[in-house]
């Protein structure tokens, strides 16, 4: 770099960089996200992202980035749900000796666990 407006505008364009492949990943993650979206849709918006980036970047953020926004949302909340439950689950031990022989008594009426199976599940719990 021979002068300061060489490494300015390095800089500059490295952040613009940076922020497009920002976006691209959004979108893709987006797209990936979207269960109402089918996969010959999900198909094109990929190529039109692959061959005309900035264009089909654009388009996509105005028309669905208010989806875009609430599938975040939702998806962080679940996140948030699932960790508090397994948070709670921990602290409590995993639940009571009785909600395990619960489960494991389900199991065994369904058929998906045989007799000894069960016992050793019920001494388990209650050890």
């Amino acid at each position: 770099m021979d002068s300061f407006w060489d490494f300015f505008w390095f800089i500059i364009s490295f952040f613009l960089l940076m922020a497009y492949l920002l976006v691209m990943f959004q979108i893709l993650i987006d797209l990936f996200r979207d269960r109402d979206l089918s996969g010959g849709l999900k198909a094109v918006w990929i190529f039109f992202l692959i061959f005309f980036p900035i264009i089909t970047a654009l388009i996509y953020l105005i028309a669905r980035g208010q989806g875009m926004a609430e599938r975040h949302m939702a998806y962080a909340r679940a996140a948030q749900a699932d960790t508090d439950a397994y948070i709670r689950s921990v602290s409590s031990g995993g639940g009571s000796a009785a909600d395990e022989i619960a489960r494991a008594k389900a199991l065994l009426d369904d058929g998906s666990i045989s007799q000894p199976e069960f016992d050793r599940l019920k001494e388990k719990a209650l050890s």
